[in-house]
């Protein structure tokens, strides 16, 4: 499997990461790792044995569908004592 990040995907992930480390807590670099490792937990999850080689293109539109529903619980935390 090969991966490709587009401009639009690097900076959606960077802003999404910079965005919870605000409304959470903040722990930096170690959200970017979290947040990457949310986003790809479907291919990881689908990644290696004998599949053949695929190439898959991570852009923004990738990024939003398949963080949304981290955004909007997200959103709902606010709300939680």
């Amino acid at each position: 499997m090969r991966l490709t990040f587009t401009d639009d995907a690097i900076e959606a992930i960077a802003k999404y990461a910079k965005m919870v480390n605000e409304t959470t807590e903040n722990i930096g670099a170690r959200r970017l790792h979290t947040v990457i490792e949310t986003l790809l937990e479907d291919i990881s999850y689908n990644a290696g044995g004998n599949h053949p080689v695929i190439d898959i293109v991570i852009d923004a539109a990738y990024v939003k569908e398949h963080l949304q529903s981290q955004i909007k619980d997200l959103d709902l935390q606010k709300y939680i004592l």
